[in-house]
């Protein structure tokens, strides 16, 4: 069992993704621990970003705050929403927080994925602690 445990979150995977990370952190916490919620909010490409208003990323970055922490009040766990790139900002968040377990869903894999990895690879083989995936 697990004291402390990371489920990061990609909020555009299916429901069914999500629901199946959370059942899989709260069967494997100990009595007590600690289950957060973490999404990574990537950077808007610096050609792209021109065309975005503020008030439209304002507004996502809200209903982003609003739904995860919903989602972490369904079980009990804490939500939080940070800036970066995914696979680095998990471990990093991690490692800062001393999980010792992260919960991540791993999208089926492609030619994409093959060529340019995927955050739960990344998170797989740089964690220092234990990584627990979701197919």
């Amino acid at each position: 069992m697990y004291s402390n445990i990371l489920v990061p979150i990609a909020l555009d995977n299916e429901d069914d993704r999500t629901a199946q990370a959370l059942d899989i952190a709260k069967s494997l916490s100990a009595e007590g621990a600690t289950i957060t919620l973490l999404h990574v909010v990537e950077a808007v490409p610096s050609y792209a970003i021109s065309y975005i208003s503020t008030d439209i990323l304002d507004a996502t970055r809200t209903g982003i705050e609003t739904e995860l922490a919903r989602l972490a009040s369904d079980l009990g766990a804490n939500s939080v929403v940070i800036d970066g790139h995914s696979g680095r900002s998990i471990l990093d968040y991690a490692e800062e927080q001393g999980s010792d377990l992260i919960v991540i869903a791993s999208h089926r894999p492609g030619m994409q994925t093959l060529l340019l990895g995927s955050t739960a690879t990344h998170v797989v083989r740089h964690a220092n602690c234990s990584v627990h995936v979701l197919r």
